[in-house]
């Protein structure tokens, strides 16, 4: 019991005093350190602005394909069922062309199923890419102000 109880007093101690050390970079000896991951943040930063750039085209583009994709299926299931109503009583040939008319609309029905996938694909891309950028900016803004301390001497 006695294990158990210092156990939870060294955790409260630790977890009370992270703030007080959250300051990574606090003296000027620190100042390559924060330089370096400074400089690297940076570049992580300019990486992920051009890959939301590119994700954000891409969904431009997805966009667009599974509009083309969803009219085109909704024409064909039209047309199919337009073919079906004229083939009844009449000849196998007609018939025939219904039942093609019919797979070709199944087929452009798993098209659109498929373009609405990717478009969902994409936007779950641009969004981590966009929470992914936020982090990168929020920890930039933090090494801006420990550098800002460190210059002014104020830990």
């Amino acid at each position: 019991m006695k294990k158990i109880i210092t156990f939870f007093i060294i955790a409260f101690c630790a977890v009370a005093a992270a703030p007080a050390f959250s300051q990574t970079y606090k003296s000027i000896a620190d100042t390559a350190k924060l330089n370096a991951e400074y400089t690297k943040v940076s570049n992580d930063i300019a990486r992920l602005t051009a890959s939301l750039d590119k994700a954000k085209d891409e969904q431009s583009k997805r966009t667009q394909k599974a509009a083309d994709a969803t009219a085109d299926a909704q024409s064909t299931a039209n047309k199919t069922s337009d073919k079906a109503s004229q083939s009844t009583g009449e000849s196998v040939k007609d018939a025939r062309r219904a039942k093609k008319e019919a797979r070709r609309s199944v087929k452009d029905a798993k098209n659109a199923r498929n373009a609405q996938s990717n478009l969902d694909d994409a936007n779950k891309k641009v969004e981590k890419l966009t929470k992914q950028l936020q982090q990168k900016q929020d920890r930039l803004k933090k090494l801006d102000a420990m550098r800002s301390s460190i210059g002014a001497g104020t830990p």
